[in-house]
């Protein structure tokens, strides 16, 4: 409630200024010191290895289901026989099934927050838009939700504000493509984006797929009639639905289409390009275009000239003139004008847009990486590019190297900059060390981890893996065999699942 405001009655007894304000600082300084009391408290009795942004995870224990923060904390006991869907790792909103029926696939949908309350309880049979990128890795769309309403789906954010209402035969998510939200309506397909909320494609279509690999590049669509065209992120006509398909291929305004068996290139107010010389389009790199003739790869320009003969079994652009080429089974490095950069040894190769370089793989799997201008740097495995901190990390042999965007080795202290402990080798065993050289952890164990984001350190001795906190105070004893295991990571006691789909711990 509302208070009023208090009321002066000017023939009263008036204020002494001196003493309010002088009342008004002590009374400052004890809410201060409470408060720095408090602040104390709380820290002595935090975990160092907790973190200020809290994250959530899927926990799986003892046959049941729950929900743990970064901390290692469990936020949602594991009581239920279904896995708990977070849909956002950084948001306190978890959707639970329970009361399942797995005769009559019957359930009922609750959302809990953190606290464990109950919310959005205006809203029924809510789910998590599910998702995948091109490694079939699932992902949940990160700020909306489905529901259901008297048989039809509507949207909602994460705060419970009506993004469509219930108006819908359906409401799915365009596989592999972010705020790309299909909705059906009366049998005709449309697209939401469900970061602007905006109705990109009104339901109209027959069929609506993605034109390239992400939102902006647009939307290719087929009308009742089956004829196709494109639609841009902005809700722009960039083709008119006059051909018999639209490829997902473009670039530098131009496209593929085919009218009936034909495949043309042509720019965006239907003028073509090319249409013969060739059985295949597969890319448009600026004025360049990877064409195949009679089952081997070249380029043409625009001008339809040829600049690399068709005579490779593979071609991928990479930048300006340069394109990765297989012959004779093994994939190099070619330039237009310089010829080849890299020799034609590699089992395979691929660059790395994100931090320029080659990774040309070995028959033993191991890598040689060049950089942008074809200089061989070193060999190894590349198991992390982080494009926030600007490093690679690589494995050379039995030990993990750090470079970076240029090749420089650093250390882990150079490129680690949030880590509290950082891993050494010593004689062949595992420690840790300080920001200051000191050895906090002795060398004695037998493989180890880099701290995670979340500070704990993942360990192994006699077989078994366990976890260190921040400070190098042993969490777990290694008592945990996780050979079935591809990633090893910890939070707390949990370590991560060995199914990499579910991003969930366990015990």
């Amino acid at each position: 409630m509302r208070r009023g405001r208090g009321k002066r009655f000017d023939d009263g007894p008036k204020l002494n200024i001196k003493k309010v304000i002088a009342v008004l600082i002590a009374i400052l300084v004890v809410v201060m010191v409470i408060a720095s009391v408090v602040t104390l408290i709380k820290r002595g009795n935090k975990d160092e290895s907790q973190t200020g942004d809290v994250s959530y995870f899927a926990l799986y224990t003892n046959d049941k289901w729950g929900v743990i923060d970064s901390n290692g904390d469990v936020v949602i006991p594991a009581s239920y026989e279904d896995m708990i869907i977070v849909p956002n790792k950084d948001k306190g909103l978890f959707i639970v099934n329970y009361d399942i029926n797995y005769e009559t696939e019957e359930y009922k949908v609750k959302i809990l927050n953190e606290n464990k309350d109950q919310i959005l309880t205006g809203y029924s049979n809510i789910e998590a838009l599910d998702n995948f990128n091109s490694s079939d890795d699932v992902w949940y769309e990160e700020n909306v939700l489905k529901f259901k309403k008297d048989g039809k789906y509507g949207l909602i954010d994460f705060d419970g504000n009506q993004i469509l209402p219930a108006e819908y035969d359906d409401i799915t998510t365009l596989k592999g493509i972010e705020r790309s939200i299909l909705i059906t309506k009366d049998g005709k397909v449309g697209l939401v984006n469900n970061v602007s909320k905006d109705i990109i494609i009104e339901p109209k279509y027959s069929s609506i797929k993605a034109l390239g690999k992400t939102y902006n590049d647009g939307y290719i669509v087929k009308d009742e009639n089956g004829k196709c065209g494109i639609i841009g992120p902005d809700k722009r006509v960039i083709l008119e639905n006059n051909y018999d398909d639209v490829l997902n291929i473009s670039g530098n305004d131009m496209y593929v289409v085919k009218t009936g068996d034909e495949i043309s290139v042509i720019q965006k107010d239907g003028t073509v390009v090319m249409n013969s010389g060739f059985s295949e389009v597969k890319s448009i790199d600026g004025n360049n275009i990877i064409v195949k003739v009679d089952n081997s790869y070249g380029v043409k320009n625009t001008l339809d000239e040829t600049i690399i003969e068709p005579k490779y079994e593979d071609l991928t652009f990479c930048f300006n003139d340069t394109y990765i080429a297989k012959e004779n089974g093994k994939y190099g490095v070619i330039n237009i004008v310089d010829g080849n950069k890299i020799d034609f040894k590699y089992e395979r190769i691929s660059y790395r847009k994100d931090a320029a370089f080659f990774e040309c793989e070995n028959a033993n799997y191991t890598c040689d990486i060049y950089n942008r201008e074809f200089e061989y740097k070193v060999t190894g495995i590349v198991s992390k590019v982080d494009t926030k901190l600007s490093y690679i990390k690589i494995r050379v042999n039995d030990e993990t190297k750090y470079y970076t965007f240029k090749f420089e080795e650093k250390t882990n202290k150079d490129v680690l900059t949030d880590n509290t402990l950082f891993l050494v080798k010593k004689d062949g065993k595992y420690g840790y060390i300080n920001k200051d050289g000191e050895q906090v952890v002795d060398c004695i164990y037998d493989d180890a981890m880099e701290q995670n984001e979340y500070g704990f350190c993942a360990v192994k001795k006699d077989g078994k893996w366990g976890c260190l906190k921040s400070d190098g105070a042993v969490l777990l004893t290694p008592s945990v065999e996780l050979n079935d295991n591809l990633v090893i990571d910890f939070i707390g006691k949990w370590h991560l699942d060995s199914n990499l789909e579910l991003e969930a711990y366990t015990d």
